[in-house]
């Protein structure tokens, strides 16, 4: 049991981060959600970890919080390999740029980066940046556990347009990606909601992290409700630009005083 434990924890880091964990022929090939979900908020706070551990060393060498912050967002970045920064660009493109379903996801499926992703993942970087900075100026543990909760949760709730949508083309990243189930969903969100609410132990407010939790939900629903109207369904891309918007509601709740 234990090992199978392990076992899917480390197909969901194969997955979400390009740290050399027993890649084989697969490579980082995408893991059966319908399973594995539930260990999707501790892939993501593992990423969260590394960068929270770039923060706290910013922090102790007396770097500028806004320094730390961008220095810990470069982090995360490195070891997912952007993958859900991609998404969001994609998505911003296709629904920003393109005319009709078909020709948004001609768009999304392009590898060539638009004037509307360019935008779109400027302000998210940016958005994530200061809201960490925020956070770190009303005390750097709270940063700490802040964005280890936010990374998980934030990686859990970004699947659940595989439970809301069917996939919006018959191929590709995200017609690959298995339905959760249900029993495995909801010990995703449970895992993930709790660590989202951590923060709360650190003498902040449980009011602010509930509402946190609230808004991530709310961002990926979000997510979800354009998604529909724009291509009539999710894509790959379409999960990851819920999961970068559901990590940016949760830090700029945190950042608010």
């Amino acid at each position: 049991m234990q090992t199978d434990v392990l076992a899917d924890i480390r197909s969901c880091l194969r997955f979400y981060t390009r740290l050399p964990i027993g890649v084989g022929r697969d490579g980082h090939a995408m893991p059966d959600f319908s399973r594995l979900c539930w260990a999707t908020p501790i892939a993501g706070a593992c990423v969260g970890a590394l960068g929270a551990a770039t923060l706290w060393l910013s922090a102790s060498f007396g770097l500028p919080a806004m320094v730390a912050a961008t220095a810990t967002v470069c982090v995360q970045a490195l070891v997912t390999g952007a993958l859900h920064e991609d998404g969001l660009a994609d998505v911003a493109d296709g629904f920003g740029g393109g005319h009709g379903r078909e020709q948004k996801l001609a768009i999304m499926r392009d590898s060539r980066v638009g004037a509307f992703g360019v935008l779109a993942l400027c302000l998210s970087t940016l958005l994530r940046v200061c809201a960490l900075a925020a956070i770190m100026q009303k005390s750097v543990p709270l940063a700490v556990v802040a964005l280890v909760g936010a990374a998980a949760l934030s990686r859990a709730a970004g699947l659940l347009p595989l439970t809301q949508l069917r996939p919006a083309r018959s191929d590709g990243a995200g017609s690959a990606a298995a339905t959760p189930a249900p029993s495995a969903m909801r010990v995703a969100l449970l895992i993930g909601v709790v660590l989202a609410l951590a923060p709360a132990l650190d003498a902040a407010s449980l009011a602010q992290a509930a509402i946190g939790v609230m808004a991530c939900f709310a961002a990926v629903m979000g997510v979800t409700e354009l998604a529909r109207r724009q291509i009539g369904g999710y894509t790959g891309d379409v999960l990851g630009a819920a999961q970068q918007s559901a990590e940016i509601a949760l830090l700029v709740v945190w950042s608010a005083n």
